[in-house]
């Protein structure tokens, strides 16, 4: 349980209609099973140790007293075991039959829970909000309420409410009451059929609520053992965490676990402040002391992009559409004419450019009003030069070539620097050379400089400060590298000219690089992601830390499972260390960006993305990567 972790199971064991006591054998195997897989949270379906069509048996009292000594003969199986069970029965009180969940820990019944909404006329209703005092025969008083949170001692984000039976289908569900009042984690115990549809209406819920309340839902409904005189059932068994299906099966018989992150589910509700309203409900504590679990969940490598392939294309051509949208915007806003691009046969000028023909091509205006310029110095290669060149022609963009060396060494010259010290003023003179240049033939051409620099190398800090950094309108400011990377593959995968294809997807098989040193025949060396790491992996931490708010340490653990084989355990940690540096020491850089979309929630925009201090220390943050060494 911990960095927020919870085991949880949904189970849906073949019963017999009436039968509580070998029902109840069937919950105590599958608590077995539960327990050998460690975990924590187990949610059976409503009306479990009877079966949900009894029907008219439900009030009888051989029915309720079988249900009930069912229940307490479940108790011994849990005694000694840390984990939180929900289980079905009909429940009388005085002169009402309540469908409740009973809620048991360590051999001990916690809770009855009441439907709001009965399934059918042989259950009643109980008044909203109300506590009762409950006598189980054989066991003692219990509280009975449909307003009732199991907070976890140790875990104080893993708080559980349970939804019983057709609750889950009223207008106004109890979960969104639940969730407001503080539960992270809902127990759904469903009683509905099977139907064609039973399956797709009860995922699209899940994905719903569990996006809508910041939670994770946990449904387990009626199997195969339920009567068949007019139904049919499935036994779904499902987990849903903040619009993401975890887990869905429909089998003979049905247990199916996962974990969830509810570490995670507190960070979105910290930062949508609307949660944990004041409440009249009861609040029961259960848990032990936190442990390591064991993770099953699958983590990708490359987040910001689409889980499913083939919802790749129209991904991408959404974050295209947005970039072509914003720069359009701003040059009509503008009363400009003409785009300006500096080329470099990378990933990011490519985009760029194919960007900007876009834009003027929307605009009804020629080719030829992107002016695309490509400027050698000591580190250009002919391969990225002629990619460069050979995109831009491609896309009837003006070319123009611009060797800045002599600019370069007459500016070294003037300021005392030795042309061959290659130290960081060397790399800069030249970047802030290119967007002098830039800037200056915008102004001259009535034209936009549009920035190429992407999310990645902004969080990194991997540009040249009123360098590259600097530009008019950044159409890429919104995209990580993994996503750049993915639209040029769009463009290259759709384009029609063979020549276009073909020098884009080379543009993809080149090496990121600055090309700022000197080189050697002709071959590209310095490669930025010797420098600052993989950019997937820069990318996949952004995620982690930035987005979903996790530890340095949580991400590092994730990102062994997304990158199990591909990098060493020190290989991660060195790189995932140089982030958290970086990701401080150039916040400078980013608290002044300029304006450009966002394609996700995300940005680092000093107006409206993520900020922090330029010169917040990170002591923290390395604090928590080095706990891992000892």
């Amino acid at each position: 349980m911990k960095n927020g972790f919870v085991k949880a199971a949904a189970a849906s064991p073949v019963i017999r209609v009436a039968d509580a006591e070998y029902n109840a054998e069937r919950v105590a195997d599958c608590i077995r099973e539960a327990a050998a897989q460690d975990v924590r949270l187990l949610v059976f379906p409503a009306l479990t140790l009877t079966g949900c069509s009894c029907r008219d048996l439900f009030s009888h009292r051989v029915l309720l007293d079988g249900a009930r000594n069912a229940l307490l003969k479940l108790l011994p199986e849990t005694k000694g075991l840390d984990m939180l069970i929900f289980v079905g029965l009909p429940f009388a009180h005085g002169a009402k039959v309540f469908n409740t969940a009973a809620a048991i820990y360590d051999g001990e019944i916690l809770a009855l829970i009441p439907a709001e909404e009965p399934a059918d006329a042989h259950f009643d209703l109980p008044e909203p909000g109300s506590c009762y005092e409950v006598t189980v025969p054989g066991y003692g008083m219990v509280p009975l309420s449909d307003s009732i949170l199991f907070e976890h001692e140790a875990l104080a984000d893993l708080r559980v409410a349970v939804e019983v039976g057709a609750d889950l289908d009223r207008f106004t569900s109890p979960a969104a009451r639940h969730a407001e009042a503080g539960a992270t984690v809902i127990a759904q115990m469903a009683a509905f059929p099977e139907t064609v549809s039973s399956r797709e209406e009860a995922e699209l819920n899940a994905r719903y609520e569990s996006r809508q309340f910041r939670s994770a839902l946990l449904l387990a409904a009626p199997g195969k053992g339920e009567s068949t005189t007019d139904r049919a059932w499935s036994g779904l068994c499902l987990a849903a965490e903040n619009g993401s299906i975890l887990f869905s099966c429909e089998q003979e018989s049905t247990f199916a676990v996962t974990e969830f992150d509810v570490e995670h589910l507190m960070t979105l509700r910290r930062a949508a402040a609307c949660f944990d309203a004041e409440s009249d409900y009861l609040r029961l504590s259960w848990g032990g002391e936190l442990t390591e679990t064991i993770l099953t969940r699958k983590y990708r490598m490359h987040p910001h992009l689409p889980e499913n392939p083939e919802e790749l294309p129209a991904y991408c051509w959404r974050m295209l559409e947005m970039q072509v949208s914003g720069l359009v915007k701003r040059m009509n806003y503008a009363g400009l004419d003409h785009c300006v691009v500096g080329i470099s046969g990378g990933v990011d000028s490519t985009l760029a450019v194919l960007v900007s023909a876009m834009a003027v091509k929307r605009m009804g205006l020629p080719s030829q009003n992107v002016i695309a310029c490509t400027m050698p110095c000591f580190g250009t290669s002919s391969r990225t030069k002629n990619n460069a060149v050979v995109v831009a022609e491609q896309l009837g963009a003006e070319v123009r070539v611009i060797d800045i060396s002599k600019a370069v060494l007459q500016h070294f010259d003037d300021i005392g620097h030795a042309h061959d010290d290659y130290s960081v003023a060397y790399e800069n003179a030249q970047a802030r050379e290119r967007t002098q240049i830039l800037m200056d033939i915008s102004n001259k051409t009535n034209g936009l400089d549009v920035g190429t620099e992407d999310l990645s190398e902004f969080i990194d800090g991997w540009c040249t400060y009123n360098g590259d950094h600097t530009s008019m309108y950044d159409v890429n400011i919104g995209l990580t590298k993994t996503q750049v990377r993915a639209n040029v593959r769009y463009l290259a995968d759709t384009a029609e000219d063979p020549v276009l294809k073909a020098a884009l997807y080379d543009v993809l098989d080149c090496p990121v690089t600055p090309e700022l040193l000197p080189i050697r025949d002709d071959q590209i060396e310095q490669k930025s992601e010797e420098a600052v790491g993989s950019y997937s992996l820069q990318d996949f931490f952004t995620h982690k830390m930035l987005i979903c708010g996790f530890t340095p340490s949580k991400t590092l653990r994730l990102a062994k499972i997304a990158y199990a084989g591909q990098f060493s355990d020190e290989e991660l940690l060195r790189w995932l260390t140089s982030y958290c540096r970086r990701l401080f020491s150039q916040q400078f850089k980013r608290s002044c960006l300029m304006d450009g979309p966002a394609v996700e929630a995300f940005s680092v925009s000093p107006r409206d993305g993520f900020l922090i201090p330029s010169d917040a220390e990170n002591a923290l943050f390395l604090q928590d990567l080095e706990s891992l060494l000892k």
